[in-house]
């Protein structure tokens, strides 16, 4: 897969238009620093929905353990 099709799909990846679109233009006039700078900003964005997530998932986990506990 080439770049510019890995762009496109940039939307699965949690990224939103406004971001897309300011990242195509930066790959089309070559700014790869850029580029890249706003990739790893998107990346810490997505690791920080999943360690909320994550820890949404222990808290269910120890709500289980403490009602089977109970039992």
């Amino acid at each position: 897969m080439d770049t510019k099709k890995i762009l496109e799909s940039l939307t699965d990846m949690g990224c939103d238009e406004k971001e897309i679109s300011f990242m195509k233009k930066m790959y089309e006039e070559g700014d790869t620093d850029t580029l890249l700078r706003d990739l790893r900003k998107c990346r810490c964005h997505l690791m920080d929905d999943l360690h909320d997530s994550q820890k949404k998932v222990d808290n269910m986990d120890f709500l289980i353990r403490q009602i089977q506990k109970e039992k």
